[in-house]
């Protein structure tokens, strides 16, 4: 079976290493001239890293990634407070992996180490599809063309493959935007350079942190309400960094430790989809965020295009045909994304109450919970298991 994939991102070269793997000829074109290291920070939970310890990509990974031993804290924006400090060693013991903090681009490089080079094709901008009975193919703005039997679109939350098939996807004004920057750890203290997940709660607004590359960078992400009108949806939009600061101006002396030393920040409107029903359309494909675009309050994104990666790959491999195997992918995949999805649509709500009655029966929440516990269906789950089930459902 030949196959090609459309975007070099998390999902397609995932999708790349998995079909591979699994001994079908899997090419994988990319619109971009070069592969640059986009992005910042990525948390890649026990649902994730079983898929890519299957890969034999731990070793690669924990050269560039921190496991998450102490744990993830939630505190209150106006004093640090600590609302919930969550033991992360027990996830190894609940659901056999650890959680792993990952800068994007270095876990680019790891799932770029398991693709054939020769399978990579870059400056491939997808511009015409066309598809029957037997086959598909794709064209190219620089004229190239190539035809195979499964096509994917994993070209991302703009996907060129998804609006040939259905459209652009309406989207639906969140009401906030989006911070990151990335600090190197030599500009603050050690305690930044622990491998914890530090998330500030704080009334419409809230700022995690935590270190990337090996603990020599500190990731920041923030979201904040938007201004009117705001809709420019891009990594590579730039903010100004003593806005970044008026936006948390008052809170904790940490939070204006850690944005003092923000130079450089990009900003970008947060955009909300309603989920599709519908990933397979003949031998076309989608997944990742061409398939699911959905808000980051989970952290979930690039854990959930790994999932549909192995997933598709273990279907192919169970069935008896691409036909048997594209329906069980979709069957399986989509009210799995839908649900994750929905959660973190409601996470944003529940992290942005005012100070009030609302705000202090969230944090008195949190003395009785267990998160891990109640994480099952998410760090349980296992992609490839239930994709071979979908298959003879």
């Amino acid at each position: 079976m030949d196959a090609v994939v459309i975007g070099a991102g998390i999902g397609g070269l995932a999708t790349a290493a998995f079909l591979q793997r699994s001994g079908i000829h899997a090419h994988v074109y990319e619109q971009a001239p070069a592969l640059r290291p986009l992005g910042a920070g990525i948390v890649l939970a026990p649902n994730a890293i079983r898929l890519l310890r299957r890969l034999g990509l731990m070793e690669a990974l924990e050269r560039c990634a921190l496991r998450v031993r102490t744990g993830w804290e939630f505190r209150r924006w106006q004093n640090g407070e600590v609302l919930l400090s969550q033991d992360m060693s027990q996830c190894e013991q609940l659901y056999g992996e650890a959680a792993w903090l990952v800068h994007r681009a270095d876990l680019l490089d790891v799932l770029l180490s398991s693709v054939a080079p020769e399978t990579i094709h870059l400056d491939h901008r997808c511009v015409a599809l066309e598809q029957s009975a037997s086959d598909a193919s794709v064209t190219f703005a620089n004229g190239a063309s190539v035809r195979a039997d499964l096509l994917i679109g994993a070209d991302g939350i703009h996907s060129a493959v998804r609006h040939h098939l259905v459209g652009e996807l309406a989207a639906r004004d969140s009401g906030l935007c989006a911070w990151r920057a990335m600090i190197p750890s030599e500009q603050l203290p050690e305690r930044y350079a622990e491998p914890t997940q530090t998330l500030w709660l704080g009334p419409g607004r809230h700022l995690v942190h935590y270190p990337v590359s090996a603990g020599r960078a500190i990731n920041i992400v923030a979201f904040t309400p938007a201004a009117p009108g705001e809709t420019v949806e891009s990594w590579t939009a730039v903010g100004d960094p003593s806005d970044f600061r008026r936006e948390f101006a008052g809170w904790a002396p940490m939070v204006d430790e850690l944005l003092d030393t923000v130079t450089q920040v990009g900003r970008w409107a947060v955009l909300d989809r309603t989920p599709i029903h519908r990933y397979v359309h003949g031998r076309i494909a989608l997944l990742g965020d061409a398939a699911h675009p959905m808000l980051p309050f989970f952290a979930q994104g690039a854990g959930q295009a790994i999932e549909d990666a192995a997933a598709l790959a273990s279907s192919i491999e169970e069935a008896g045909d691409l036909t048997q195997a594209l329906s069980a992918y979709e069957r399986v995949r989509v009210p799995r994304t839908i649900q994750v999805q929905e959660a973190s649509h409601d996470r944003a709500t529940v992290n942005h109450y005012p100070d009030g009655p609302e705000q202090r029966a969230r944090d008195l929440s949190f003395a009785g919970q267990d998160p891990l516990k109640h994480s099952d269906w998410l760090y349980g789950y296992d992609a490839q298991a239930e994709a071979r089930k979908a298959v003879h459902a």
